[in-house]
C-alpha cells in the first residue's frame, strides 16, 4: 500500500531507507516495543519522524509483523508522517523482513537499513551515513565500546581479551548500494544478524563512520526509561501539527 505520493527516482541521490520494525519484543517482558508509548507517541512513531525530518532522507519503508500491518498505516495516516512511501509485512527472520522492505522500496541508488527500536536517530548520523555511501557504497554506524570484552568459553572460563581499540558496537543505519544490498539478499544461504554481515559474506568491503551513544536500540524495559531521557526534549512528543507540506516531518 503506498501511503505517501513518492516524487524521488532511482536517480535520487539521497536515501531510501527501509525501517525494519517486525521482531517479536521478547525481552520487553510482554511488550511490544514498536508500539511502546514514549512521551505520548508510540515508539516507532519517533524512530519514522526523525528519518522523514531529515534532508539525506528520500523516502520510507517500514516493514512491521503481519498483525501489524493495518495499526502501523492508521498510526502513519493518523500522526501525519512524511516520507512514508508504503507500510509491509515482513518475515520470520529479520533478513525475510528487510528483504521484503527492499521490495516495497524499489530501485534506488542509496538504500539505508535501520532498526525501527532505535529513535534516537540524529539528522548528523543520517548526514554522516549518506556521506559514507556516496563514498564507500557500504557502510555502518559504529561507536568505540566503552568496556573492556572477554570471551568466555565453557564453564564460564575467559578465553581472550580483545583489543578494546578494535572494537566497535554496529549500529544502525547500515547504508548500501542498493544493487549490491539486493544482490546480497538474493545469494544469501545462512542466517546473518545485520546486512553488514551479509554484505562481508558476499565479497564486499564494508566500512565504519561515527554512530552516537544516544542511537540505543530499545531491547529491554531499561531501555524504553533511558529512551525517554534522550527523546525528553525533542519537540515532537505529541505533535500532530502539520508542516508547509501537510505532513509531520
Amino acid at each position: 500500500m503506498s501511503i505517501a505520493s513518492n516524487s524521488a527516482s532511482s536517480n535520487d541521490d539521497r536515501l531510501g531507507v527501509v525501517v525494519v520494525a517486525a521482531g517479536r519484543s521478547t525481552r520487553m517482558g510482554g511488550t511490544d516495543k514498536t508500539f511502546a508509548q514514549v512521551h505520548g507517541v508510540p515508539l516507532i512513531a519517533h524512530t519514522l519522524r526523525r528519518l522523514a525530518r531529515s534532508d539525506a532522507v528520500a523516502r520510507i519503508v517500514l516493514v512491521v509483523a503481519d498483525q501489524s500491518v493495518d495499526r502501523s498505516r492508521r498510526m502513519v495516516e493518523e500522526l501525519r508522517i512524511g516520507k512514508i512511501q508504503a507500510v509491509c509485512a515482513g518475515g520470520a527472520r529479520r533478513q525475510d523482513s528487510v528483504y521484503a522492505g527492499l521490495t516495497a522500496l524499489g530501485r534506488c541508488r542509496w538504500v539505508a537499513v535501520h532498526d525501527g527500536a532505535r529513535p534516537g536517530i540524529a539528522d548528523d548520523v543520517l548526514a554522516r551515513a549518506l556521506d559514507a555511501v556516496r563514498r564507500w557504497g557500504a557502510a555502518v554506524a559504529a561507536v568505540p565500546v566503552k568496556d573492556t570484552i572477554k570471551v568466555v568459553g565453557r564453564g564460564d572460563v575467559i578465553t581472550d581479551t580483545p583489543d578494546r581499540a578494535t572494537l566497535w558496537a554496529a549500529q544502525t543505519p547500515q547504508v548500501f548500494d542498493y544493487d549490491m544490498l539486493l544482490e546480497a539478499h538474493r545469494a544469501a544461504a545462512g542466517e546473518y544478524t545485520d546486512d553488514a554481515a551479509m554484505a562481508e559474506a558476499a565479497g564486499h568491503t564494508v566500512r565504519v563512520f561515527p554512530g552516537s551513544y544516544d542511537n540505543l536500540k530499545v531491547t529491554t524495559p531499561e531501555d524504553l526509561a533511558v529512551v525517554r531521557q534522550i527523546l525528553a526534549g525533542d519537540g515532537l512528543a505529541g505533535d500532530t501539527q502539520p508542516g508547509a507540506d501537510g505532513k509531520i516531518p
